[in-house]
């Protein structure tokens, strides 16, 4: 006949397995149902980027029935690396900053690329003044050229691939600097700071009527594109990208796209191979030392 002691000892060790179980269940309950984490990189300040993509988040939570948060990296760095170690689960990414985590980090899911005025490609341009006699790249050789951002790669990356398949490195150049923006480029080539500039198609454009002209144009481009956490359910990834591919859709959805980028008008499907080209590039960028 057991003791009481020892029918307390059972008791007890039966009691705490349950509560062990129901502690664990509702650990897994809150876990299975915790916010998924949509990622942005810094492009912006952070409360023009809460703004943008808030609305989003909310969409996306009510197509997988989870609360979606928004998340602002704290530089691009920081970015790649969050989506990368799988810290975040959706991502909005630009395509160097893509190429450069799977690089880094193996592939990602991807969900859909923006489509910008009805094309999922982006371009940019090499910009002189009206009035310039300039009209190619290898008459760039003595002048002053403008770059925006160091990192960017419409204002600095593909047009120095550029100018080094037309023979011109930026040593030959009179001068080059780094301006910081797009618009900062067009307005000092505008002002005659600076014979030649680089900047994304939209900007020459926005720009074309006050006195610019086009000598080149980059190669079309994948835009930039939103993925998925590595281990993310396949239910979710999919349903994720039926409600991005969804957004066109809807005057709800239009109004969301028009909150992130003016001239979005939807998403597209993509694939990795779709950034192959600028993988050439940034492969010849780094044997050259640029990056």
């Amino acid at each position: 006949m057991d003791s009481p002691t020892r029918t307390w000892g059972l008791h007890r060790v039966s009691v705490l397995g349950a509560v062990a179980l129901l502690v664990l269940a509702w650990m897994q309950e809150v876990y299975a149902d915790a916010p998924l984490i949509l990622a942005v990189h810094p492009y912006q300040k952070y409360s023009t980027l809460m703004r943008k993509y808030t609305p989003l988040a909310g969409y996306l939570s009510e197509a997988l029935r989870r609360e979606v948060v928004v998340r602002i990296g704290r530089d691009y760095q920081d970015h790649v690396a969050y989506i990368g170690k799988n810290r975040v689960d959706i991502a909005i990414m630009g395509p160097v900053s893509y190429v450069t985590t799977v690089a880094q980090y193996g592939a990602k899911p991807i969900l859909a690329r923006f489509e910008i005025n009805g094309r999922p490609l982006f371009q940019g341009a090499i910009i002189v003044r009206q009035d310039s006699t300039l009209g190619n790249l290898s008459a760039l050789r003595g002048k002053r050229f403008a770059f925006g951002d160091r990192a960017s790669t419409m204002s600095h990356l593909v047009p120095r691939f550029m100018l080094s398949e037309a023979g011109v490195d930026v040593y030959d150049l009179a001068d080059y600097q780094f301006l910081g923006s797009h618009d900062n480029v067009a307005l000092a080539v505008l002002a005659g700071d600076f014979d030649a500039g680089a900047v994304k198609e939209e900007v020459f454009y926005n720009y074309q009527e006050r006195g610019l002209k086009a000598i080149a144009f980059t190669p079309a481009l994948s835009e930039h594109l939103f993925v998925a956490r590595s281990d993310l359910d396949p239910e979710d990834i999919q349903t994720l990208r039926d409600a991005l591919y969804s957004l066109g859709d809807s005057e709800r959805g239009r109004a969301i796209m028009r909150g992130i980028k003016k001239t979005m008008t939807g998403m597209a499907p993509a694939k990795d191979a779709d950034y192959d080209n600028l993988r050439g590039i940034l492969r010849t960028l780094d044997d050259q030392g640029v990056r």
